[in-house]
């Protein structure tokens, strides 16, 4: 079989899947339209079956193109700003459940990269994939000496599509938006999902992770080097149910807060002086196990900033909660979203008044003891940041926010879709210690 037909993986042929995909959602929602104009029938149910259609399709073809393509749709999963709900739902799938690779591609993959047949290497192994997502899918396996392991195989071609995409996204990007920051921010995010790739660099980092934030409260797999390659990982297996399975499951508001408040502390564990976190938090990476416990797992994401960096976005919050306008400027600053704040211009201001206004309700759940993110005000006020950012057509600040930010807002919209209350204290301590000892 030749693997290369399943991933186009040429910036020709993932642009032609791209087009096509565009075209066919934007003629379903012109015929919608061109029936309404004409006074047919078109309700809100109607609508909404339309959106679940389109985002059905736009689902299907990005699971064709996997890589950055399944990584877009995991981060408009959760996006209940800019899209309607209904792509939402039908998106989730690729934060865990895209439809897995063919099984004779899996053994071969096996057989080329560890030096033998699953069967011969495994007591067990289960030829259908338990989990299938961006650049790989997970099958459970039994090792000989009894352990149960979790193997991770990375979809063929997957590193020629990211160079792929990205080619196509820099062509829409600078068409969309000026930028002088334009060549940092697609450099950072290439080398990301390239290091992603690299799964013996991921198992690295999964034993820094156990090391660090292993207790009994999180569980992370454990790395199994032996079975191991740039495109194979082994890891113990960890079980528990993803966040969409267990809001299915109808959990009580206890239930809610308590996992809510594991995803919290453990997010605010990572202010500390290695200045790396777990920067893809979406809830494919995340499982609530049986016993009460937070899972978090896949470390292909982990972004590690230049200290200053990560003290001065840190030093926001506090100077934010405070109103201190002087120190907020001055971090603006050092955080590259201004050259000079003394200068403003008309835009300048708009742009400052923005963030300002965004940093705000960005810390606000830190100025009680307790928040609940499941507020409706406060989610609405967050969609409505989201949505007015559209219209920036220069993205400022450091190509370090890239990562950072989508940890921290990974956080609040679980939070949010979880509707948790959590204890914002030891969080906020955490925090608070940091910056005293950094003098902020």
């Amino acid at each position: 079989m030749d693997n290369t037909q399943d991933f186009p993986s040429s910036r020709y042929d993932r642009s032609k899947v791209i087009a096509k995909t565009g075209l066919k959602i934007g003629t379903n929602y012109a015929k919608f339209h061109l029936q309404k104009a004409l006074g047919k029938n078109r309700n809100v149910e109607a609508r909404k079956e339309l959106n679940r259609t389109n985002a059905n399709e736009l689902f299907k073809e990005f699971s064709k193109l996997r890589g950055t393509a399944l990584k877009l749709a995991q981060g408009m999963s959760l996006d209940s700003s800019m899209l309607p709900e209904e792509f939402a739902e039908v998106l989730t799938q690729s934060q865990y459940a895209v439809p897995p690779i063919n099984k004779t591609i899996v053994r071969t993959i096996i057989k080329n990269q560890l030096g033998d047949w699953p069967e011969n290497i495994f007591a067990s192994f289960e030829p259908e994939a338990r989990a299938a997502a961006s650049l790989g899918q997970v099958h459970k396996a039994i090792s000989k000496d009894g352990r149960t392991l979790a193997i991770k195989i990375q979809y063929p071609n997957v590193r020629d599509t990211i160079k792929s995409d990205l080619s196509i996204a820099r062509i829409i990007f600078n068409r969309m938006m000026s930028s002088e920051k334009a060549d940092a921010y697609f450099e950072e995010v290439k080398s990301k999902l390239i290091e992603e790739t690299d799964y013996k660099n991921e198992g690295r980092q999964i034993e820094d992770f156990y090391a660090l934030y292993a207790s009994e409260s999180v569980v992370t797999p454990r790395w199994i080097q032996e079975y191991s390659t740039k495109s194979v990982l082994t890891m113990t297996w960890v079980d528990g149910l993803h966040m969409g399975p267990f809001l299915d499951n109808k959990p009580t508001q206890q239930e809610r807060n308590h996992f809510g408040q594991l995803l919290w502390d453990f997010f605010h564990s990572q202010i500390n002086d290695s200045c790396t976190v777990h920067a893809d938090a979406h809830p494919g990476n995340y499982m609530f196990t049986e016993d009460g416990k937070l899972a978090v797992l896949d470390f292909g994401c982990v972004k590690t900033c230049p200290f200053i960096f990560f003290r001065d976005y840190m030093g926001l919050f506090v100077a934010h909660r405070d109103g201190d306008i002087d120190r907020i400027k001055s971090l603006y600053e050092s955080l590259e979203i201004f050259t000079d704040t003394s200068a403003m211009d008309e835009y300048d201001q708009w742009f400052f008044d923005y963030t300002l206004g965004l940093g705000k309700l960005f810390v606000s759940p830190y100025q009680d003891d307790y928040f609940d993110f499941g507020e409706p005000t406060f989610m609405q006020d967050f969609n409505q940041f989201a949505r007015d950012a559209a219209k920036f057509r220069d993205p400022r600040g450091s190509k370090h926010f890239i990562y950072i930010t989508r940890a921290h807002l990974g956080l609040y919209q679980m939070l949010m879709k979880m509707k948790a209350k959590v204890d914002v204290r030891p969080g906020r301590q955490i925090l608070h210690d940091f910056l005293k000892r950094h003098e902020i």
